[in-house]
């Protein structure tokens, strides 16, 4: 053991650094190839983007469980161990996703891909259970610095994935996202062996009643609000396409996905000892789920949104630059907190208005070079977001252990996956196909799809049909009819509108942020506090 310095208090802590970014550099890997390939998905079996964004929606909420799962046995029952399962379920999704089949029928296919998906996510959330609370541990005088290198591996995955999809274009779209189990294999090969030390709170002998105390009843009336959204929203579909019933779509199956709510509810307050919680655990909680919203959900959309306005290459390579930057940017985090004198609540904050000025920048590109000036100030915005969110809950709140940095991942992935995906989805399915019909009547009798867009409570909508809409792009510009073109510019429009509609989330984080900040000039400054201090509050 050190002495506790930046390096790390264990001989082993670098190599367990790198063996968690390798961990989330595979699902960066998977996210970005699949992000690439949503337009295959589309072609092979006429998903809507509303199903797409539910497929893609699996990616997060699959995490959420794994996370949380994950992050309340970690303790119990050894780092070692989930990482083990994780990488069975890393192995067991690639299985799963590869049994969609060129044919299949769309509700078969759809099943197929979410449920592979979610698998995915299950592996993922299962390894940031271990890595995120490893971290922290391992550093505990520089966790905003180290936590953002951990996470520089999510963009450096996307940048991996992102040159796989250029190079293996003309391949299978299976072959292209197989390539996710390379790094799982090596993630496997780096932690085999390892010893691994205990969070603050576990070293205590703090009990998982005593790490929930923080939580308490506000912070898990959050986490049973987004379990029964998942499944009333993310299981109900699945079920419903699965097995045709119309009670997974029906008022009754949304009761009982209250009542999976109330019940994951009580579980997490009556473990607390019905603790009302930390009030600021509870905003951080709140806050972090817009951040799931924001940056994953706008991720998984934003090269198909991009390839729309320019070129689906054009937007490859704006998807690759950006991802390569915030890797870069990631390993600032102790230069901007140390030497630039900017505390991690004050990060934030600049981050959420670099983010809202670029969404709302992107929606208006018309050149590759505006959209790459654009993009970078919404890289910018996003690079931080995360992982010093986690710094954050760790320094304030010691007590919790991994507990409280896992359920804030969980919140963050079930909100990117219940809220931003399928909500961008159904944004880009309304607003382009209420574009086409203002333009065109016509043309929108023709080209809407089958179905409905339904998301929430907001108002059913068509969208244009996505094998139509695939072959009016296929045609040159210069030789498309007035209704081909009409239906390619309501699509772009469309694009446009639910960037502009994306910036509302970073800029109602950025009142939030400053509200934080002006709390903590309040009683004293930001700090990082110990279980010890803790307890005296």
């Amino acid at each position: 053991m050190s002495n506790g310095s930046s390096e790390g208090i264990a001989s082993n802590a670098k190599r367990l650094l790198w063996a968690g970014f390798m961990a989330i550099l595979a699902a960066g890997i998977g996210f970005g190839i699949r992000g690439a390939i949503f337009g295959d998905w589309v072609k092979a079996f006429n998903f809507t983007g509303l199903e797409i964004g539910l497929i893609n929606g699996a990616g997060f909420t699959g995490f959420c469980f794994g996370i949380i799962i994950g992050g309340v046995i970690v303790d119990k029952v050894g780092y070692g161990k989930l990482v083990a399962a994780a990488f069975l379920f890393h192995v067991v999704s690639a299985l799963v996703t590869f049994g969609a089949k060129e044919g299949m029928d769309t509700k078969t296919a759809f099943v197929w891909l979410w449920s592979g998906t979610f698998l995915f996510a299950v592996a993922n959330g299962t390894l940031e259970a271990v890595a995120n609370p490893l971290v922290a541990t391992l550093f505990p005088k520089n966790r905003t610095h180290y936590l953002n290198i951990l996470h520089a591996s999510w963009p450096a995955g996307m940048v991996i994935g992102g040159f796989i999809h250029n190079g293996l274009a003309d391949q299978s779209w299976k072959l292209q996202l197989g390539c996710f189990l390379i790094p799982a294999v090596i993630y496997g090969v780096m932690f085999f062996g390892q010893a691994f030390p205990k969070s603050e709170a576990s070293a205590k002998g703090l009990s998982l009643g005593e790490m929930l105390r923080d939580v308490g009843i506000l912070g898990s009336a959050i986490v049973g609000l987004f379990i029964g959204l998942f499944f009333k929203d993310g299981l109900g579909p699945l079920l419903n396409g699965l097995t045709g019933n119309a009670f997974f779509a029906g008022d009754n199956w949304t009761y009982a996905s209250v009542a999976v709510g109330a019940v994951a509810f009580l579980g997490f307050a009556g473990t607390s000892r019905w603790s009302v919680g930390a009030p600021l655990l509870f905003v951080l909680f709140i806050v972090h789920a817009l951040v799931g919203a924001v940056e994953l959900g706008t991720d998984g959309w934003i090269q198909n949104i991009e390839g729309a306005i320019l070129t689906p290459k054009e937007a490859t390579y704006l998807f690759i630059f950006t991802s390569a930057l915030m890797f870069v940017l990631r390993f600032c985090g102790h230069f901007i907190e140390h030497k630039l004198g900017l505390k991690p609540v004050g990060i934030l904050l600049v981050c959420s208005i670099f983010a809202c000025v670029g969404l709302n920048l992107v929606s208006g590109v018309t050149s590759f070079n505006g959209a790459l000036l654009a993009l970078t100030v919404y890289a910018i915005g996003k690079t931080f977001f995360w992982p010093t969110m986690l710094a954050v809950a760790s320094d304030r709140f010691p007590r919790c252990g991994a507990v409280a940095i896992s359920i804030m991942g969980g919140l963050g992935m079930m909100s990117a996956g219940l809220v931003g995906s399928p909500g961008l989805g159904y944004a880009k399915d309304r607003f382009s196909g209420e574009a086409l019909e203002k333009a065109n009547p016509a043309a929108f009798a023709e080209y809407k799809a089958a179905k409905p867009s339904k998301w929430l409570f907001l108002k059913e909508s068509f969208s244009i049909d996505g094998q139509k809409l695939e072959a009016a792009k296929k045609v040159d510009e210069k030789a498309r009819n007035p209704v081909q073109q009409a239906v390619v510019t309501a699509d772009v429009d469309g694009n446009r509108m639910t960037l502009k509609w994306d910036s509302f989330i970073p800029a109602t984080m950025a009142v939030i942020y400053l509200l934080i900040l002006l709390y903590f000039k309040a009683i004293g400054g930001y700090k990082p506090v110990s279980v010890e201090d803790a307890a005296k509050a």
